[in-house]
C-alpha cells in the first residue's frame, strides 16, 4: 500500500467517525426535545458504515487486477430509531397528552456517552495511522540523502 492509499483510507474513516460524532452530539442535545417539525419527540439517529471502494484511477485499476484492493469506509445511511418514546408523567407540560404523560425521546445518555468515547477513540486511532504513514514516508525520503 502506498502513502496516498494509506492517507485516503484514514481520511475516509475520519470523515465517517466525524459524522458519527455529530449524530451522537445531536442525540444528546435533543434528549428532552418533545416537539419536532415532523411532530412528536425527537428520534435518535445513528450512522450505518460500509466498506467504500477506492477512488477510481490507475492505482485502483492496477490493484483490482493484482488482488490487493484496499477499501475505505463511508456512511451509507443515517437511520432513525423507531423505538417507542419514553413516557413521563407531567400533566403541566404543554405537550402532555390527556392522561398527563409527555412523550420524550428514547435516548439513553449513558449509552450515547459510551458511543461518543468509542467514536472518539476510533477517530484518534485513524489520526495515529495517518501520522504513522506520514512518518514512514518521511523516513523513506531520508534514505535517499
Amino acid at each position: 500500500m502506498d502513502f496516498f492509499s494509506a492517507m485516503d483510507l484514514s481520511a475516509s474513516a475520519l470523515k465517517a467517525e466525524r459524522t458519527r460524532i455529530n449524530l451522537i452530539s445531536a442525540n444528546l442535545a435533543n434528549v428532552n426535545s418533545t416537539r419536532t417539525a415532523d411532530g412528536g419527540p425527537y428520534k435518535r439517529k445513528d450512522a450505518v458504515f460500509a466498506a467504500a471502494p477506492p477512488a477510481p484511477g490507475f492505482g485502483e485499476t492496477l490493484s483490482r487486477f493484482s488482488g490487493n484492493r484496499p477499501a475505505g469506509v463511508e456512511v451509507t445511511q443515517i437511520v432513525e430509531d423507531n423505538s417507542p418514546p419514553r413516557l413521563q408523567y407531567d400533566p403541566r407540560h404543554p405537550d402532555a397528552n390527556a392522561e398527563g404523560f409527555v412523550a420524550l425521546p428514547n435516548i439513553n445518555v449513558v449509552e450515547e456517552m459510551a458511543d461518543m468515547v468509542i467514536a472518539t477513540r476510533a477517530y484518534e486511532a485513524n489520526i495515529t495511522a495517518a501520522q504513522a504513514a506520514k512518518s514512514m514516508a518521511l523516513k523513506t525520503l531520508e534514505l535517499g540523502r
